[in-house]
């Protein structure tokens, strides 16, 4: 024991008649060490009350945590309820599994937790504020990693084309003959806001992934000859099934009402399918829905829903990678590949809508 009568590496030692270091290898490289020999040392730490090194003092020795965070731009718990957020989450904790890293969730973008989270990196999910987490983190000079949201300098990105996502569903149901088309977006900021939006608001949406879907629908309405301003948008909050149904609701309570809607994400195409079973309308019949996301219950929807397929699991990896292997800083962008995948959710114009 050290003069304050706490048990040290050096009280164990002599116990065991072994070096310090021998002692520190048995909690820190034991494979640096015979396994009977780790616990002789184990077994005289425990008889003299040794609890282990302490958590602080070790990260100042090692330079570093052996911890990964993952901040969102909404609360913590979106986490764990959103299923593509779901995915994401579990793609980075496979790879913080492989890396015997820890995994600390910190809470939203303006929490001071951010200030204090002990970790080595943080990967950052969507469009954090710059005056709030983002400017905490560049002062702390962590590397980070933003996944979906709009690049940063000095950070790595992993997204995909959400622009090309988009124009590949608005194209598809321009195929199908449909031209009077609704949107139900994600909500453009989180100010609660609820209504029609205008262009100049759909342009100026404070989340990058908005803006780009709202752009690719536009891209293919107008390559189609068509007025984008003609397309119905009916936004509605907060984030989720409840809000898709509704803002459906409104779409559908048009006249004429649209034949087809665009949802921004696969929960909000599940309240839009939610909205038409109230009206007794059927699906594609009489309107076809597309999603975005390709959540695991997009496959399982009645009827099966056409939707954008995004690799939510493999986002989480390529971020987690990326700040493992290269710090965030110096790696090159990645651009990870959507697709469409066609389903039982739409169908051709309905001759008598």
């Amino acid at each position: 024991m050290d003069g304050s009568g706490r048990v040290t590496l050096a009280t164990i030692a002599d116990a065991v008649g072994v070096s310090r270091a021998t002692v520190s290898n048995a909690y820190n490289h034991p494979e640096r060490l015979s396994t009977q020999l780790r616990d002789r040392v184990l077994r005289a730490a425990r008889e003299l009350g040794y609890a282990g090194p302490d958590p602080v003092a070790a990260t100042l020795a090692r330079g570093r945590i052996a911890a990964l965070g993952v901040i969102y731009d909404t609360p913590m718990s979106f986490g764990f309820s959103d299923p593509a957020a779901v995915l994401f989450l579990q793609g980075v904790s496979q790879v913080c599994e492989q890396a015997d890293l820890a995994l600390v969730l910190i809470p939203g973008p303006t929490s001071p937790t951010a200030r204090v989270a002990l970790v080595d990196g943080i990967v950052c999910y969507c469009d954090l504020p710059d005056e709030g987490a983002l400017a905490t983190i560049r002062e702390r000079r962590l590397p980070f990693v933003i996944v979906d949201g709009p690049p940063h300098d000095g950070a790595g990105h992993v997204g995909i084309d959400d622009r090309a996502g988009a124009r590949a569903a608005a194209r598809h149901v321009l195929d199908l003959g449909h031209t009077r088309i609704g949107v139900v977006p994600m909500p453009l900021d989180d100010s609660g806001w609820e209504g029609a939006p205008s262009p100049e608001r759909q342009a100026v949406a404070r989340y990058h992934g908005v803006r780009e879907r709202f752009a690719g629908y536009r891209d293919a309405v107008e390559a189609a000859g068509l007025q984008w301003e003609a397309m119905a948008v009916e936004e509605r909050a907060p984030y989720g099934r409840d809000a898709g149904r509704r803002s459906a609701a409104a779409l559908l309570a048009r006249r004429p009402r649209p034949t087809a809607i665009l949802a921004m994400s696969d929960e909000m195409a599940a309240g839009t399918l939610d909205a038409a079973a109230e009206l007794g309308l059927d699906v594609p019949g009489d309107l076809s829905v597309v999603g975005f996301d390709d959540i695991p219950s997009a496959a399982l929807a009645r009827p099966a829903l056409t939707t954008v397929r995004q690799p939510h699991l493999e986002k989480g990896r390529r971020a987690a990678t990326m700040l493992l292997r290269q710090g965030g800083t110096r790696s090159e962008p990645v651009e990870l590949p959507t697709e469409l995948v066609v389903r039982s959710s739409t169908g051709p114009r309905p001759r008598t809508p």
